[in-house]
């Protein structure tokens, strides 16, 4: 399997792909490349929609020359624990960050949120954020407001009446329920349009469909993120005469 950074003729060829419709897996299969490469390549530029291989060739080249001219300056990256690849957690940091960033979340957001969920403690300060991440204080700050408003992240105390900002199993539980919460009151919304407009006209219609539809979406989303919690969310628990693994640190 061919190794090293994509050519600008197999740019092309995942741009050809994209536009005929073919899944990540099947462009990989054709280019003999990962398909985390290529589903990498394509949410950092863009995405599947915005996808351009002349864009990309040289947002990568440039991206690659930065890194070059700040490796003098940069802060040393932080260890990385059980043996893990540092340029790999680097890419797939990267790769997360943008898978988020396509649905919806604003970048500073993302890059907060995809911080927290791949430390191993699953929280951090505000002053680690800030260090990870390179950014200022104010900009941590409008992030973790942000992802507080979406249930994403919650506060803990820590040491020295510092707060931490925390991700786990539960936080997306909570998110989905608050999501579905929002799509609940949309419905509600929908609903009382139906009377101010008539029921029976075209636009009265047309809001009790979107109310029915959502009424749908919230319902599910809701019994989905019970089902899910009752079923996949687990503690860890002492084995027999044994001992429990190490707890996360978290301040």
């Amino acid at each position: 399997m061919p190794g090293g950074r994509l050519t600008q003729q197999e740019r092309r060829q995942i741009a050809l792909g994209l536009a005929d419709g073919l899944a990540y897996a099947e462009i990989a299969r054709r280019l003999d490349r990962p398909t985390s490469t290529i589903t990498r390549e394509v949410m950092r530029n863009g995405g599947p929609t915005a996808y351009r291989a002349d864009l990309a060739h040289r947002a990568t080249e440039r991206r690659t020359q930065r890194r070059r001219q700040a490796t003098p300056q940069a802060p040393q990256a932080p260890e990385q624990a059980y043996g893990r690849d540092a340029e790999a957690v680097r890419e797939y940091e990267e790769l997360f960050t943008n898978v988020m960033m396509a649905s919806g979340m604003p970048t500073m957001m993302a890059r907060v949120m995809a911080c927290l969920t791949l430390t191993d403690s699953g929280s951090l300060t505000a002053s680690e954020l800030v260090q990870r991440l390179q950014v200022s204080p104010a900009s941590i700050s409008k992030a973790i407001a942000f992802l507080e408003s979406q249930a994403f992240v919650r506060r803990e105390q820590g040491e020295r009446r510092r707060e931490r900002y925390v991700v786990d199993d539960d936080i997306w539980y909570q998110s989905m329920m608050a999501s579905a919460r929002a799509i609940a009151s949309l419905v509600e919304t929908a609903r009382q349009g139906v009377g101010v407009f008539v029921p029976g006209t075209p636009a009265a219609t047309r809001l009790e469909n979107i109310a029915r539809f959502l009424d749908f979406v919230s319902e599910s989303t809701a019994r989905a993120a019970e089902q899910a919690r009752e079923v996949l969310h687990t503690k860890a628990e002492t084995p027999s005469g044994g001992t429990t693994e190490p707890s996360s640190d978290r301040g």
